[in-house]
């Protein structure tokens, strides 16, 4: 998951540990341990089990009186650690279009040598849950799961059937991706008229105060390229000016020089927007001038040192990785680097490429697309009937809490249902703290209090939705 856009300069200090949580409702001690089994069950695509963690919350929801006839447990043939579950709750109006909530099960490695505490080990320390999926996206699946609980015992009959999917595939690019397979093999089963999926949330400052709401609309593309040089080599006691480690070092050089346009789209306009209203006097009159004239190169120099801003104002391309020669002796016969980009909704990716060769401008660099995690996707539509029972009811819950509408600058599994007719939208009633709260990277938390309240948002908002009208 590619976490939400942060406000760097207004919440620049890492929060500080939270005091002890006030003791839970029974309902909340009893989400916990549902929350505790989903996140002690590893998903790793090397060593865990999405298939185990399907099979575990489909358990859950079959106790609470879901029939076993509307649990679906799906794997593939040559994935079998790596399936999902899809959960059907039914509506009163046969007519009426689902809504699907989606999350996904896997996540990001972790040695348990490089963490403070052990990963696959839920410890809940100074106001905070720690392990790996605390956050992403686990707190969102264990949510889901423990919504349809709570319905069932209820007795709860929305008016929308209500579909859950829980998938695996999301961190990797290149694994089996649960999304996608649904999407392209069992459209039927997850037809809705929108879903709900991560990507979406608020920021803290450094006191634990929301600072805004978001919900994400929309997210750029992830493509990797890679950069190519070959050559005959020799001794390297005998140096050649035509060396291929130095046109490729020229090559990266210019991509890190190349600028793409500033450009925007409903969502990212309507995010600047009310964002800058949030800045100081610079920083907004930066982001002003830019939406009404994105060539004003100025304005622009301002709002790229944030580099939340940098992250969506236009395509990105960066080197992240590096590999050649043969020997240390030797002149390279061969270089490479992979550059990725995150290419803004409705550029092509052959666009890119092209832009690429011409910015590099080297014929000796070959240039190829690697593997292709989705096509591009466009944003789904500022849709009033999803956007605005999520902003009245996070006003209610967060009162005088600024709400966003924000496009992701990473990736989400919203790629694979949004271009087959399921809009997808980024929706918690989560907040991060300023650092990210260590997704993906060390020591993994979640705040518990704000789990805890994400929970009930998504448990009246759901139930919204449910009773909506067409």
């Amino acid at each position: 998951m590619l976490g939400i856009i942060g406000i760097a300069a207004a919440t620049a200090a890492v929060a500080a540990a939270p005091a002890q949580s006030p003791m839970p409702r029974a309902d909340q001690v009893e989400f916990r341990a549902l929350y505790k089994e989903l996140v002690e069950t590893n998903t790793t695509l090397s060593s865990g089990s999405c298939t185990l963690a399907a099979e575990r919350m489909g358990a859950r929801l079959k106790a609470a009186g879901l029939p076993e006839s509307d649990l679906h447990i799906f794997t593939a043939p040559d994935h079998p650690k790596e399936g999902g579950l899809v959960a059907i709750y039914p509506g009163r109006d046969p007519k009426a279009k689902a809504v699907l909530m989606l999350a996904h099960l896997d996540v990001v490695e972790a040695k348990r040598e490089d963490w403070t505490r052990d990963p696959f080990t839920l410890v809940e320390e100074n106001g905070n849950f720690y392990a790996r999926g605390a956050s992403d996206d686990k707190a969102m699946a264990a949510t889901w799961v423990d919504t349809l609980v709570r319905y069932s015992r209820e007795g709860y009959k929305p008016r929308r059937t209500l579909k859950m999917a829980l998938t695996c595939g999301e961190e990797t690019s290149g694994a089996f991706n649960g999304a996608e397979y649904l999407a392209k093999n069992k459209r039927d089963l997850i037809d809705a008229a929108f879903a709900v999926n991560e990507g979406g949330g608020g920021m803290l400052d450094a006191a634990g105060k929301p600072v805004f709401g978001a919900i994400q609309v929309g997210e750029k593309l992830s493509q990797n390229f890679t950069l190519e040089v070959t050559n005959p080599g020799g001794h390297s006691s005998r140096p050649l000016p035509d060396n291929a480690i130095y046109h490729l070092a020229r090559a990266l050089t210019r991509v890190q020089a190349y600028r793409f346009p500033v450009t925007f789209s409903d969502t990212t306009r309507d995010y600047f927007t009310r964002y800058s209203k949030l800045l100081p006097t610079q920083k907004r009159n930066a982001i002003v001038a830019l939406l009404k004239n994105p060539r004003d190169e100025k304005a622009r120099a301002i709002a790229e040192k944030d580099p939340d801003n940098n992250s969506i104002l236009h395509t990105n391309c960066v080197a992240t990785m590096l590999d050649a020669g043969h020997a240390t002796n030797a002149l390279p016969q061969r270089a490479r680097a992979n550059v990725n980009c995150r290419i803004f909704p409705g550029t092509p990716t052959e666009t890119v490429l092209q832009t690429l060769n011409q910015a590099i401008g080297d014929p000796k660099v070959k240039i190829t697309l690697r593997e292709v995690r989705n096509a591009p996707a466009p944003p789904p539509p500022l849709d009033p009937k999803v956007l605005g029972p999520a902003e009245k009811l996070a006003a209610e819950m967060y009162p005088g809490v600024p709400e966003l509408r924000i496009m992701s600058a990473g990736a989400t599994d919203g790629a694979f249902l949004t271009p087959v007719g399921i809009p997808t939208y980024g929706i918690s009633g989560d907040f991060g703290d300023p650092d990210g709260d260590g997704v993906h990277g060390l020591n993994e938390r979640e705040r518990v209090k704000v789990l805890y309240d994400s929970r009930d948002y998504l448990y009246r908002l759901m139930k919204i939705y449910g009773d909506q009208p067409d």
